[in-house]
């Protein structure tokens, strides 16, 4: 049992100092990065909005807003309740357009010049 014993907390000291200004010692991944993070970083406000933004409206982000502080349960909520209005328009389009076609409302008329 005495294997599983906890380490004295001296011996986890380490005296070993990093210098973290050299960039041989801390090279950069990618070159460039660093001079991209700097400039898109929100304290220079050089922030553009994301290309799938560019078109929204107000309403559109409000919207994103309202469905970003539902919880889980919610937001499936209510994406069910947009697949069954989704489901009811279709099916009343359907009706729609067999009542056009019954009532010979879509079919193509010559048009009458009286020529």
């Amino acid at each position: 049992m005495d294997s599983y014993a906890q380490p004295n907390s001296d011996e986890l000291l380490s005296f070993e100092r990093l210098d973290r200004a050299s960039p041989e010692l801390w090279p950069e991944k990618f070159p460039g990065v660093n001079e991209y993070v700097t400039l898109k970083s929100p304290e220079n406000g050089n922030t553009t909005p994301p290309k799938w933004m560019a078109d929204l409206e107000n309403d559109d982000i409000n919207l994103l807003h309202e469905f970003a502080s539902l919880s889980t349960q919610q937001l499936f909520e209510k994406i069910r309740g947009l697949q069954n209005l989704a489901y009811q328009l279709g099916v009343d389009e359907m009706k729609e357009m067999s009542r056009g076609k019954m009532l010979k409302v879509l079919e193509s008329a010559k048009p009458n010049y009286g020529w």
